[in-house]
């Protein structure tokens, strides 16, 4: 079993791969954060080992990374979510038609359980919730 100074570092990494693929920059991540710019690439680098923020840093990075991210950080099962407050209803909306429909396919006769949901439709269906654009950041 792996220690839980390992799993952080891994989500790290994790958090870092996502933050490339969703094309989000990271300078502006270190200044939402407020720490400087290779503070923050030394929590995320590109590669090598992370350094694990301190506790007190979790408010800065809850202001800059989107809350899906930061919920990599946490057990499983576990998520930051964000106050609602200034939600945009049309982008909820939408994050909910987009859920309603997933739903909508996984329960298709020919979907791959049939009625029932299978594995993976559970997954994807789980990250759309995730997802969910309430108060989204970054």
């Amino acid at each position: 079993m792996q220690d839980d100074n390992t799993i952080a570092r891994e989500a790290l990494s994790a958090i870092r791969l996502e933050l490339d693929a969703r094309r989000i920059p990271l300078k502006v991540c270190a200044s939402k954060a407020g720490v400087s710019y290779s503070t923050f690439l030394s929590w995320f680098p590109a590669g090598g080992t992370p350094q694990i923020p301190s506790l007190a840093a979790l408010p800065g990075l809850a202001r800059a990374l989107p809350g899906d991210l930061l919920s990599l950080l946490i057990p499983d099962g576990f998520h930051f979510v964000p106050d609602p407050q200034g939600l945009d209803y049309d982008e909820f909306a939408a994050g909910c038609r987009a859920f309603l429909d997933a739903k909508d396919r996984a329960h298709h006769p020919d979907s791959p359980a049939g009625r029932e949901l299978s594995d993976c439709e559970r997954q994807a269906l789980d990250a759309k919730v995730v997802m969910l654009p309430v108060g989204r950041v970054a």
